[in-house]
């Protein structure tokens, strides 16, 4: 298929699975347009990266994702948005007698009202050009709950459910919303941590990876940022276009558990 004359938002998308996602939207032939809160020279350079290897407009817009009116903004800035992509997302570890608020407040307005915001202003432009496409990253903890985790686990099952409820208004129209539940994926961040997790566990890559970050993971492989991006693009697809308001779990079995 060829997504040829779309632009495409991703939000969180100067690494891991939000870059991972707007590659492979571009190799679908969609323009892209990356985002994050930083505005380095080398976040602007991806972006032109990008554009030479796939033949594609593709362009980086700061914005800030834990302000509404940044978010909004993004959308605006960009001019068009025929594809969304809702990627931008924090995580903080800790029992809810000890979660800072501030913490738990910055948590849901980057995971969850970011992508209020972006879909308010996304959805009169997808009207106006006749056609439009929602995906949200979720998570296996927005089906899911695991301890420690509740601020995440609260912004992901919000996210599950605005996921719902934009599919339903947008349901006699040539506008989809659907939701992508990843379980583990390896992205920078995570192979960041398996050194250190190695040495606390004394074991090897191939346990701390099996026995230790995966444990909750059947299959026992991590998801890729590829796989994340194909599963994307067939939500932009043709064969996708009476898919709406459900989700989609890259989770290598986690929620069949």
């Amino acid at each position: 298929m060829t997504l040829q004359g779309k632009t495409a938002v991703i939000t969180g998308s100067n690494s891991g699975i939000g870059l991972g996602i707007a590659r492979e939207l571009a190799r679908a032939g969609a323009d892209v347009v990356l985002n994050s809160f930083t505005n380095r020279d080398e976040d602007h350079e991806l972006a032109s990266k990008i554009a030479q290897e796939f033949g594609v407009g593709a362009r980086y817009i700061q914005a800030d994702m834990s302000k509404g009116e940044a978010c909004r903004g993004l959308i605006q800035e960009a001019g068009r948005c025929d594809i969304l992509v809702n990627n931008a997302g924090i995580q903080h570890v800790a029992p809810v007698d000890e979660f800072p608020a501030e913490t738990w407040d910055a948590i849901l307005a980057i995971n969850l009202s970011s992508a209020f915001h972006t879909t308010a202003v996304a959805l009169p432009m997808m009207r106006a050009a006749g056609w439009g496409r929602v995906v949200n990253i979720a998570s296996a903890h927005g089906l899911t709950a695991s301890p420690f985790k509740s601020a995440y686990v609260a912004a992901k099952h919000g996210v599950v459910g605005l996921t719902k409820t934009v599919a339903l208004e947008t349901a006699e129209e040539p506008i989809t919303c659907n939701a992508i539940c990843p379980g583990y994926v390896l992205t920078p961040l995570v192979e960041a941590q398996i050194p250190d997790t190695m040495e606390k566990y004394n074991m090897s890559r191939e346990e701390v990876i099996k026995q230790v970050m995966l444990e909750r993971q059947p299959s026992r492989e991590f998801a890729t940022v590829e796989q994340l991006g194909g599963s994307t693009v067939f939500f932009c697809s043709d064969a996708a276009a009476q898919i709406t308001g459900t989700t989609l779990s890259v989770d290598g079995g986690w929620t069949a558990l």
